[in-house]
């Protein structure tokens, strides 16, 4: 069994992550989504292991000293990180890992896995971009605002992505999407063990010629 791929997905609030996320995990049955780890409470219906591992502040600071996540970040008093050891697990099941984080949280999964690859979630403009948040119906004027604000900052990092995902058809977006990835499993830094062999097997050829 080939060892599976980690991807992380990042975007603009509003692009439609969330969404993209579902339709492909029930499209196709290679993905698994991340678990991230969190000191906060579980909310009325979640289940640990399923939608978070939940930890204490003393067990997740454990984990910290112990290099144990792949990003890890402070939010409204509460930790939440990415668990290298789950990542790691269902790498090595074959499953095509995927991050939903955000950007600073991707580039530094980028400085510890650098053969990762980055998907950056776009609606086609800027237009579409607030009409999705508008539409949702459930924010403030004042927090579209800062919705649109952050944006502006998170687009200066667009570049540092491998791809940019155009989500305006979610169909075609999930079928893009999981070509990308399965692409990545045919660069040379993801088929080592397959070089490796056709070296080792071209040699004995030669040795026997």
């Amino acid at each position: 069994m080939s060892r599976g791929i980690l991807t992380v997905v990042s975007g603009f609030s509003g692009a439609g992550k969330g969404t993209l996320m579902k339709a492909l995990m029930s499209q196709y049955d290679n993905y698994a989504l991340s678990i991230s780890c969190t000191t906060r409470k579980p909310r009325e219906g979640e289940v640990d292991g399923v939608h978070y591992f939940y930890k204490t502040k003393e067990e997740f600071e454990a984990m910290i000293a112990e290099n144990g996540f792949l990003e890890h970040a402070q939010y409204v008093g509460n930790y939440y990180g990415t668990p290298k050891a789950y990542v790691e697990e269902m790498l090595e099941q074959g499953k095509d890992v995927i991050l939903e984080i955000e950007i600073q949280g991707a580039l530094n999964v980028r400085n510890l896995v650098p053969d990762v690859l980055l998907l950056f979630v776009t609606p086609p403009s800027a237009e579409e971009l607030e009409r999705r948040l508008v539409s949702r119906g459930t924010e403030t004027p004042e927090v579209i605002r800062s919705r649109m604000d952050r944006a502006v900052e998170e687009a200066e990092f667009m570049d540092r992505y491998d791809y940019l995902v155009i989500n305006d058809d979610l169909d075609t977006c999930v079928k893009e999407m999981h070509e990308l990835i399965q692409a990545q499993k045919n660069r040379t830094s993801s088929r080592q063990e397959m070089i490796d062999k056709m070296k080792k097997e071209l040699k004995v050829r030669k040795e026997n010629a």
